[in-house]
């Protein structure tokens, strides 16, 4: 079954006829990589993301696969070791999506870390996570970490730790983990939200699913029912009357994104702030992103804003750690804010909340997976399949083996590895040229979908004729036809939000483009003219929303 758009009433309706092994809630990078893990076992599995896939939190992170040094200062070791080694399998398995990238932690008079605990945390962390040899941290002075970033502030300064860390776009390695489970087999589809719990004798065998675009109902059967819906699992857990014990606590991240021209920062930098929290400054694709704040957050989950304060706390960060750039508010070209679902149990003090991944039963048999971060969502999912094909195998059902996902290449990743990456690419970009395309839009094509990259260029061929028609350079047709047909793009707002990120990283783009592409989905996908019109009023919301709002901006 293709993993499109306009097949999502077929994969619904298939679900209806099949008793899945399990079913899981939730098409975040933690749900996703459950599909991934189970269907490579062989298991029947299906989800249900009831908005599209990677729209909470697995696309409004720091976009980093990150070794968790911070955990060190917290003396968590075992979490440093097991995460630290997860991100160079995460690397491995989708170069096309994470980058390794050195990361600079200046060391300042008076600050969290001095020279010595430094340099000892960083070895400390260079050992735990089996950093490869290439990659281990150097110590610096204060002239080589001003020559490495001359915006880091003088005053003080000691020196600095040199380290790697992993940038990713977090909603294009969701999706690739989602589409690699399709080419298993897995049955997924987006916009189908659960409504409720089917029992027999007290157990959850299945779930009650909506499809949000048409209102059809369905009714899903599985063995195990997974609950993977990050801030949501606390009202499936009500809705299954089994809230108890553990509850979710949310927090509120924010970043902030700036052009170049306004912050050219040549080096990501970890950095303490006033109040010792530490915030991440990074360079991407011609913009500086900055974040994260970490609010407690008690609203709507689904679109949390930013506030004047959240916005004043990163402007107000930015200027302690590069007083030279003297950055105002208004030089902000977008933003975005994520809700991170932190685990606190009942009887525990409000800050001792934990950031591990959990995973409970309830009498019912329903299981929930939360908390953890990006970086362990392929741990996280051979924990709880683990946990199920143990179970299964105890009631004498099929034994699926083992966890096959530590060596897989996810969508795109087949590239032959990290270290052929540039030569593939290279071999891409040249391929691409020779249709006709740019070579920046041969090389964007290649890195953006790795292994996929053929696929973009068959269409490129195939829609040069369309493309006048729309008003869009070939090769963004190529892209919005391939996330459509291969992807499950059902709105403008997945395509311009997160199969792009273009409304964070590139506003004027998704500006520039918007009505091109409304118009292609529109056409192909027989939207009425009210359906048209409601899309497009989604997209400019969010474009709107994402650009520091006026409200925002005009407050002091």
């Amino acid at each position: 079954m293709t993993f499109s758009s306009d097949k999502r009433h077929d994969v619904l309706n298939k679900m209806t006829q099949e008793t899945y092994d399990v079913f899981v809630i939730g098409g975040g990078i933690t749900g996703s990589g459950i599909a991934l893990d189970a269907a490579s076992r062989g298991m029947k599995i299906a989800l249900a993301e009831m908005q599209d896939f990677a729209a909470g939190t697995s696309s409004r992170s720091t976009k980093l696969v990150h070794g968790g040094l911070r955990y060190l200062k917290q003396f968590e070791v075992k979490m440093v070791a097991e995460v630290g080694k997860e991100r160079a399998i995460v690397y491995e398995n989708g170069p096309h999506v994470t980058t390794p990238e050195w990361m600079l932690l200046p060391m300042h008079k008076g600050g969290t870390f001095g020279p010595f605990s430094t340099s000892i945390g960083l070895r400390v962390y260079d050992f735990l996570a089996a950093v490869k040899r290439g990659e281990r941290r150097k110590m610096l002075s204060a002239k080589d970490t001003l020559a490495k970033e001359p915006l880091v502030k003088k005053d003080g300064l000691k020196g600095g730790g040199y380290y790697v860390e992993y940038r990713t776009d977090d909603a294009r390695l969701t999706i690739e983990v989602i589409k690699e489970a399709a080419r298993f087999g897995a049955d997924a589809v987006n916009y189908a939200k659960v409504e409720g719990f089917i029992y027999d004798k007290g157990k959850v065998v299945g779930v009650h699913l909506v499809d949000t675009i048409s209102g059809k109902q369905y009714d899903v059967y599985a063995k195990r029912v997974i609950n993977a819906a990050g801030p949501w699992v606390d009202t499936l857990r009500e809705m299954d009357k089994s809230k108890t014990g553990k509850s979710l606590q949310m927090t509120k991240g924010i970043h902030l994104v700036f052009d170049q021209s306004k912050f050219p920062l040549k080096q990501a930098i970890y950095f303490d702030t006033p109040d010792k929290r530490m915030v991440f400054a990074i360079p991407r694709d011609g913009k500086t992103y900055v974040g994260t704040t970490d609010t407690v957050y008690k609203e709507d989950p689904k679109n949390p804003r930013m506030t004047v304060k959240d916005r004043d706390y990163v402007i107000e960060s930015i200027n302690y750690m590069f007083p030279d750039l003297n950055i105002k508010a208004e030089d902000a070209e977008s933003s975005w804010a994520g809700i991170r679902p932190l685990i606190h149990e009942d009887g525990k003090d409000p800050s001792e909340i934990s950031r591990k991944d959990e995973i409970w039963t309830s009498e019912t048999g329903l299981m929930t997976i939360a908390g953890g971060k990006l970086t362990g969502y392929r741990k996280m999912a051979e924990h709880i399949i683990d946990m199920i094909v143990k179970d299964f195998k105890a009631a004498g059902m099929k034994d699926y083996g083992p966890c096959k996902t530590r060596n897989m290449p996810i969508s795109g990743g087949h590239v032959g590895g990290s270290g052929s990456l540039e030569t593939f690419v290279k071999t891409k970009t040249q391929q691409g040229m020779s249709l006709g395309l740019t070579e920046m839009q041969a090389k964007h094509l290649s890195r953006r979908y790795g292994s996929n990259a053929d696929a973009l260029f068959e269409r490129v061929e195939a829609l040069k004729s369309e493309a006048d028609q729309y008003g869009l350079p070939v090769y963004i047709l190529a892209e919005i036809d391939y996330s459509m047909s291969e992807e499950m793009t059902a709105t403008p707002s997945d395509f311009f939000v997160r199969r792009t990120g273009a409304v964070y990283f590139d506003i004027n783009w998704a500006k520039q483009y918007k009505d091109g592409v409304i118009n292609y989905m529109a056409d192909k996908l027989k939207w009425t003219p009210e359906q048209k019109q409601n899309h497009t009023s989604i997209l400019e919301k969010q474009i709107h929303d994402a650009v520091v709002p006026d409200e925002v901006r005009k407050a002091n």
